[in-house]
């Protein structure tokens, strides 16, 4: 049966890798992304090759997608051989075992993510859509940008984006943005610094109004590679030269110190037949100042340890890494260290004991204006031991969400120092109080990026980390990653499970006599109540009428009869009764559980609503004797908030009372007093009929 001629994007990328999934309609193909048949490249190529020799940088050439953003990461990568094989592993091809499938490995938020793709690529008219090489019998990059297609969800998708993202997929390093002006100091150092340190290195000359190609040679909104870097003396003047490459494969700078450009003849022979490469290859060297005056920002992936091996060269890092999420109403808590709810955003504590080694610096530095906020170099008048460290804030598996008509998140760090005295009471409830008080050391940029990242100087001591998205409503997965030159050590701030002694003992609280005889009233012959029962005895006993006749004193303030629900009274049955009835010294323990938590209650509800802020939900457990890690407060607040973020009495009454139960349960069953305890099968069921 014959096939249409052309197909949609959505059809042929599903068709052999069921992973790819097709793009929302509000990321329609346009024109131009409509290819032709995906087919083998044996079928338009006579010998097709996996590898042609070595892989290069001219392996890498743009077709009609617009992702020079990866390409560029890509044909950066093909400098370190070493790298590009843990991306492309060895020793596949087109001949002996052909299987009809590739693999590659991409890391991802923390680990190598290994993805096999078929062999079939989009084709119009005998020629590749997307990427190719410069040797058309090679098909290595092609097939990995496929893979990385299918990581993502999409080719559609990757229109659009920032190198990093590239860069730190390939090899799980930690990408920093540098912000160019004309008078940048020590970026040249930094440049010569980060490659011999084996990081990637790229360029962006940004644009209003989509990509275009300058008189100089230069295309604007476009991403190039940084490659080298070189200085030159011209009798008394000292150049600096830097090598750079459009993904496109041709397209050169046409000025100064092009390959065309007479001043390589001012150089000796040798020292110009090794620089100069004359050819449309898209590779060309240009001045640092012409180099600024075009470019606005330099992106620099740093390499992880992983990747770097045992003995890298210039120096590796140590590192942590932390996986997270910010959940409405629960930790993402804004971008505002003055707004009420900033406290609750996840919080790191990172403690840097060594200094940096002091190294003999030309007037620039290794690194020169590139650190932390009013740590531009050193003090006047000596040095100020520092340490370096890189933070690097990533949102997880958000391009994915671009096929939805969703973006990426607004998002950032600060960094707070934080004082000797303070570090012993540090946790997350009492840092609502005392995280106003301490001093900021730095910040990140907040900015709608995937990777947001900051090299800092600090110097040594205790600080803060609080990722945070830019509002309080916006819910995300992220990864926190610390590199740093010197040993460190990073903890996230979180609580141990416990429950302090009368959380779990609860007052004695005489009843009153009305509700002693409301209570026998209601369980007549058989002395105690089911559930709709005491529903209707709680319904009147916590009527806002009932203040001075079953309460010992009057309450805060009004409530709205019948606010605990049947199955509210179901669990309280379970609870604190026999499974399906209460008796009357049950329901007397009860009540004074009721009064106590009423009273946790009133305190959080600051507006006399009858509800607290779900923000509130983790202060008022800890008040009522309850200390939960991070991990089972968010799952508390996300099974008892309302959809407007709120949280009423009937819905902290059930939380703290399957709370109570299941604490006083589990310690029946503590054994030497070791906070863990061993339960068999019908053990574990009965804690579980609580929650």
């Amino acid at each position: 049966m014959r096939l249409e001629a052309l197909v949609t994007l959505e059809r042929w990328r599903t068709r052999r890798d069921p992973g790819i999934c097709p793009p929302s309609r509000s990321f329609p193909p346009s024109p131009g992304l409509r290819p032709g048949l995906p087919i083998p490249p044996q079928e338009f190529c006579a010998e097709p090759q996996f590898i042609c020799e070595d892989m290069s940088r001219t392996d890498v050439c743009q077709g009609k997608l617009g992702n020079c953003w990866f390409l560029a990461a890509a044909a950066s990568l093909t400098l370190y051989p070493r790298l590009l094989c843990r991306v492309v592993p060895p020793g596949q091809g087109f001949r002996d075992g052909y299987a009809g499938v590739f693999h590659f490995q991409l890391w991802q938020f923390g680990c190598w993510v290994d993805v096999v793709v078929d062999d079939r690529l989009p084709v119009r008219e005998g020629k590749l859509m997307f990427v190719r090489s410069d040797q058309r019998n090679e098909f290595w990059a092609p097939l990995l940008e496929k893979a990385y297609a299918k990581l993502h969800g999409s080719y559609e998708v990757m229109r659009g984006g920032h190198m990093n993202e590239a860069f730190v997929d390939f090899t799980g390093g930690v990408g920093e943005v540098l912000y160019l002006r004309q008078n940048t100091l020590g970026l040249f150092s930094a440049l010569r610094h980060a490659l011999a340190k084996e990081s990637l290195v790229g360029a962006t000359a940004l644009s209003d109004r989509g990509e275009y190609r300058t008189e100089d040679g230069l295309v604007k909104g476009h991403a190039y590679s940084v490659t080298g870097t070189h200085k030159v003396s011209l009798g008394f003047a000292k150049l600096r030269l830097l090598r750079l490459r459009n993904p496109w494969g041709r397209v050169e700078w046409t000025g100064a110190w092009s390959d065309s450009c007479p001043r390589w003849d001012a150089l000796p022979p040798d020292r110009r037949e090794a620089l100069l490469v004359k050819k449309e290859d898209g590779e060309f060297w240009m001045e640092l100042q012409d180099f600024l005056h075009h470019f606005d920002t330099v992106q620099i992936c740093s390499l992880s340890p992983e990747v770097l091996g045992p003995s890298p060269a210039g120096g590796g890092w140590h590192i942590h890494t932390f996986q997270g999420r910010w959940v409405r109403g629960f930790n993402s808590g804004g971008s505002q260290p003055s707004a009420d709810t900033f406290w609750t955003n996840p919080q790191f504590r990172l403690t840097l004991l060594e200094p940096d080694e002091e190294e003999d610096e030309d007037e620039e530095g290794p690194w020169g204006g590139w650190g932390a906020a009013g740590a531009r170099g050193p003090a006047q008048g000596g040095r100020t031991p520092k340490c370096t460290v890189l933070l690097s804030l990533i949102q997880r598996n958000r391009r994915h969400l671009r096929a939805k008509g969703l973006t990426y998140l607004t998002v950032g760090f600060h960094v707070f120092r934080i004082p000797e005295e303070l570090l012993g009471l540090w946790d997350s409830p009492r840092s609502r109080a005392l995280l106003p008080g301490l001093l900021r050391a730095d910040r990140s940029p907040f900015c709608a990026r995937r990777d947001v990242s900051r090299r800092c100087r600090l110097r040594p001591g205790h600080y803060l980390v609080v990722p945070s998205a830019a509002r309080a409503s916006d819910e995300a997965d992220f990864t926190l990653r610390i590199f740093s030159e010197r040993r460190h050590t990073a903890v996230e701030i979180d609580d141990v499970i416990s429950a302090d002694l009368q959380a779990l003992t609860g007052p004695y609280m005489p009843l009153e006599l009305g509700l002693q005889q409301l209570f026998q009233e209601l369980a007549g012959e058989e002395e105690e109540l089911n559930a709709p029962q005491l529903q209707t005895l709680l319904s009147v006993a916590l009527e806002p009428g009932s203040a001075g006749v079953f309460f010992p004193v009057a309450r805060a303030h009004a409530r709205t009869p019948g606010e605990i629900g049947l199955r509210t009274c179901e669990q309280l049955l379970q609870c604190f009764g026999h499974g399906q009835s209460l008796a009357l010294h049950h329901f007397q323990q009860l009540w004074g559980y009721l009064l106590k938590w009423q009273a946790t209650f009133d305190k959080f509800d600051e507006d006399a609503s009858g509800t607290m802020n779900s923000y509130e939900l983790r202060l008022a457990l800890n008040a009522a004797g309850f200390h939960l890690n991070n991990q089972l407060t968010q799952a508390l607040t996300s099974r008892y908030r309302d959809s407007r973020l709120r949280v009423d009495f009937e819905r902290f009454v059930s939380c703290v009372a399957q709370l109570t139960c299941i604490f006083r349960h589990c310690s029946q069953h503590l054994d030497g007093g070791e906070g863990v305890i061993c339960l068999t099968h019908r053990q574990w069921m009965e804690v579980a009929t609580f929650s």
